[in-house]
């Protein structure tokens, strides 16, 4: 029924624009504010029982928080900035949310519409800006056009490939009076699979000898991961995920084998070369999952493949699948739980040996050559941890410990940028610990990420939030340094970094922190933060040597002499 326009009262842009947020089902948004949209903060005043606003110290962090709370809930983060800086510094939220599929709406405030290229102050085109990295990107110049481009926003964001829009929104048209219905409450577009369509999968997997899972991508719902678990036990399929994703499949699953990413063991390459059909579920098949395009080769790979995605841009970008349908992971997920393929005892052994494979590599380390070994530490407390726990991890080499020996598994979920954004951890820890602050989150950063967005823990405190921040420091920005260690040994350049308190850091901003220095000290140290009440962090102060979790400054440098001898 068409809504009695005599009904509706004169509001200003800013007022439409908050009752479309309550409308589409926001309650939460994540800022820095800006004189450019102080109707839409004058608007939220009067919503303040239903709708939160959390004003974080950067816009990057903003953007960040904006970004896991997208991931965590599944609806689209909102993120509101100024115009010109606030946006600059917003747009690696958005370009992770892209890479990530992760759906979110980016609000900048805008220039007056009169003024308009003229270099006005802070001025900036957002269409073209935001236009190459969101889904879509768009100014609102009539505020009776609200409702639509908020209806639109909503349903683009979360449709297909999940993924971020930008609306850029002109300040005198948030103080335009206009009298508008409202839009109804959006519903997300997803491609789902027919009973043909199932009946291929199932011709396909069921005449392969080692046919292998990988699953990836965002809209794995408690149900799907299920689902899908359902699915491969019942038929002793091996699952792999993609890189942070392993919280798809419980991995003491006897089916899950591992993920593909920066801690990735070779005995894990070598059995994706030795599958015969790779069924890829949500995942892009980019670098990460290929080894840089190199354990599958592009365009026509040797090993059969079925790709399911919820883009259809997405299947043959890169690979010729043999069979490419376009469906949403948990469309997929759930039309596949009850597929029984007959096979199961024909892959038990295959399924077996990839699981063990993964059981060895992550065991509790027992070399003691490290004063500190994080792996160790790890192990010590993985087993304590709730089942529903939050673990966010930044961009560097310090989050293979925790990719390598945590375990990982619904309810519990892994919240990590999977572009190498740094400075990503700590805000989006803080945000997941906001959202549910009954659960315990857990935040992976290096040195050189934590002086990036550490004063988030500012905002933690200020909105009751109770992340623990395990900091790495070893004084250098690892990752970059293991690169130049391998091509220029010994040759350090703009890598080391002269490091500060961190515990007074951390202290100044309302957290209780620690440093610990050896393996024996982290558990009860550990305990201590999840005690206090209040944002923690916990210093852990590593060799440099210690590279990564799989190799060492030294080992990179004796490889080189070797080839240069050689």
């Amino acid at each position: 029924m068409l809504k009695d326009l005599q009904t509706v009262r004169p509001r200003t842009g800013g007022q439409i624009l908050v009752d479309q947020l309550l409308i589409h089902g926001a309650d939460t948004a994540f800022c820095v504010p800006g004189e450019s949209y102080l109707e839409v903060l004058d608007a939220l005043y009067d919503v303040q029982d239903r709708f939160t606003l959390i004003n974080a110290r950067h816009e990057a962090g903003a953007a960040n928080m904006a970004e896991a709370h997208g991931k965590m809930t599944g609806k689209p983060g909102i993120c509101m900035v100024t115009r010109g800086p606030g946006a600059c510094h917003a747009a690696i939220g958005v370009h992770i949310a892209q890479q990530d599929s992760t759906p979110m709406i980016l609000l900048v405030g805008q220039i007056a519409r009169d003024t308009t290229d003229r270099e006005a102050f802070q001025e900036v085109d957002y269409r073209a800006m935001f236009g190459p990295i969101a889904k879509w990107a768009t100014q609102i110049d009539d505020a009776r056009r609200i409702p639509e481009y908020m209806s639109r926003a909503f349903r683009v964001a979360t449709s297909g490939r999940p993924g971020p829009v930008v609306i850029s929104l002109p300040e005198d048209m948030l103080t335009d009076v206009v009298s508008i219905a409202d839009a109804r409450a959006y519903t997300p577009t997803q491609a789902a699979l027919s009973s043909a369509n199932v009946e291929a999968i199932r011709a396909e997997i069921s005449t392969a000898s080692k046919p292998l899972l990988l699953l990836g991508g965002s809209g794995w719902d408690a149900q799907a991961a299920r689902a899908i678990t359902t699915f491969a036990e019942s038929n002793n399929i091996p699952v792999t995920c993609s890189f942070r994703r392993q919280d798809i499949v419980n991995n003491l699953s006897p089916v899950y084998a591992g993920d593909f990413g920066t801690s990735t063991p070779t005995s894990l390459y070598a059995s994706q070369r030795e599958a015969d059909l790779l069924i890829v579920i949500g995942a892009r098949l980019g670098e990460m999952t290929t080894k840089t395009y190199s354990t599958i080769t592009p365009p026509d790979p040797a090993v059969r493949m079925i790709h399911l995605h919820p883009d259809a841009n997405e299947i043959g970008r890169v690979y010729s699948p043999d069979l490419g349908l376009v469906a949403s992971p948990a469309e997929t997920a759930n039309a596949l739980e009850g597929v029984n393929l007959g096979r199961a005892d024909d892959w038990s052994d295959w399924c077996g040996k990839l699981h063990a494979d993964y059981l060895a590599d992550t065991e509790m380390p027992d070399s003691q050559e490290w004063e500190l070994d994080m792996g160790a530490a790890l192990c010590q407390i993985r087993d304590s941890l709730p089942e529903d726990t939050v673990v966010t991890l930044d961009a560097g080499n310090h989050t293979g410990w925790a990719q390598r020996y945590l375990r990982f598994g619904r309810p519990g979920r892994i919240v990590g940028s999977t572009c190498g954004a740094m400075g990503y951890s700590v805000p989006a820890a803080v945000a997941a610990s906001v959202l549910e602050p009954e659960r315990l989150v857990l935040s992976f950063v290096g040195d050189g990420g934590f002086m990036m967005s550490g004063n988030e823990l500012a905002t933690a405190a200020q909105y009751g939030g109770c992340p623990i921040v395990l900091l790495f420091n070893n004084g250098i920005y690892g990752t970059i340094r293991m690169h130049q260690e391998r091509d220029h040994p010994e040759r350090i350049s703009g890598t080391t970094l002269q490091n500060h308190d961190f515990c007074r850091m951390a202290e100044g901003l309302g957290a209780h922190a620690e440093r610990v220095t050896r393996t024996a000290d982290f558990a009860a140290a550990f305990e201590r933060a999840r005690a206090a009440g209040r944002p923690a962090l916990i210093e852990l102060v590593t060799n440099p040597d210690q590279i990564s979790s799989r190799t060492t400054i030294s080992k990179l440098r004796e490889n080189a002499r070797a080839k240069e001898t050689a």
